[in-house]
């Protein structure tokens, strides 16, 4: 059984207060599939890339594990690429150049290897591009996680709506949530949301954390105070993979193992946001990673 993510690789040229890069590797399916194969083997993708995607990064994808078969390469055309410049409390940014080129007009190819999908992670993309790639999976994965923007709210809510009633976990963030459900209070807006079809919600707060709603139940996970942040650009992707690559690799769905999921997608994005693009992310270990959700979970240890 596998573990299939849908998404952007692109190229990203980022500028923060602390430095800017050229061109460099970025989109969603690449930061959300990295992380998931730290957790799950049997990572698939489905994206596109034009021919001027390097070889060697998809080859690197392919040394992680991550099945690439869903990745397709259009001769003579161009891959996406954004361009971003972000404000010294790196949480707001202006977006200076957004080029679709191949992904204005992207049909999801579900290759038949990857029929086994068990979890599916539907990467930022337009709703009717997301509900494409349920209806051509022949059985309904067993989790299904949706992540989404407030510009699909603003052209396409219809069709998102339609796609919340087919996925059991939806991760925005707060101004996200607030905008869906018409709420101020998050708490009252995350139930809006969920009566709006989705089992679990995620609402991302940056540096303040996450908030998982679900069964009835509250969790708030703590961010993890960092010394440097250079690059919050994929963090959200990174936390979403990290959430589902743990899920499947302990195999049970429930509100308990959501919680760890949360803390162990934090620790990815955590990583993720002290270099550019995906540089972080390319050469963890294990006991990185479990030190690093010791932290978190020190973070908010207590007693009474």
């Amino acid at each position: 059984m596998s573990l299939v993510v849908i998404g952007s690789v692109a190229f990203d040229a980022i500028e923060t207060p602390f430095g800017k890069t050229d061109k460099i590797v970025g989109g969603a399916a690449t930061f959300a599939s990295l992380a998931a194969s730290y957790f799950y083997n049997k990572v698939k993708i489905v994206a596109v890339v034009g021919d001027d995607f390097p070889q060697e990064e998809i080859q690197y994808l392919q040394s992680r594990k991550i099945d690439t078969e869903g990745l397709q390469i259009k001769q003579g055309e161009k891959s996406f690429f954004w361009s971003g410049r972000y404000h010294s409390d790196m949480n707001s940014r202006d977006t200076l150049i957004t080029e679709l080129n191949v992904l204005a007009g992207f049909d999801p190819i579900i290759p038949d290897s990857y029929q086994d999908c068990e979890y599916l992670l539907l990467g930022n993309l337009t709703p009717k591009v997301q509900q494409t790639v349920i209806d051509r999976l022949t059985n309904r994965p067993k989790l299904i996680v949706l992540d989404t923007m407030n510009f699909w709210m603003d052209i396409a809510l219809d069709d998102l709506l339609f796609n919340l009633k087919s996925i059991d976990v939806l991760t925005i963030n707060d101004a996200e949530a607030r905008q869906l459900s018409g709420e101020f209070s998050l708490v009252k807006a995350a139930s809006k949301i969920l009566q709006m079809g989705p089992k679990y919600l995620i609402i991302k707060k940056g540096e303040h954390g996450a908030l998982l709603f679900g069964e009835g139940k509250i969790f708030s996970a703590p961010a993890l105070p960092l010394a440097d942040v250079f690059d919050p650009t994929g963090a959200g992707d990174t936390f979403a993979g990290g959430f589902i690559g743990y899920l499947a690799k302990v195999g049970t769905i429930n509100f308990a193992n959501m919680k760890n999921a949360v803390i162990f997608g934090s620790a990815l994005a955590s990583f993720c946001v002290e270099k550019f693009g995906t540089e972080k992310l390319r050469n963890l270990t294990q006991e990185e990673i479990a030190a690093r959700v010791e932290e978190f979970v020190q973070l908010s240890s207590f007693q009474i």
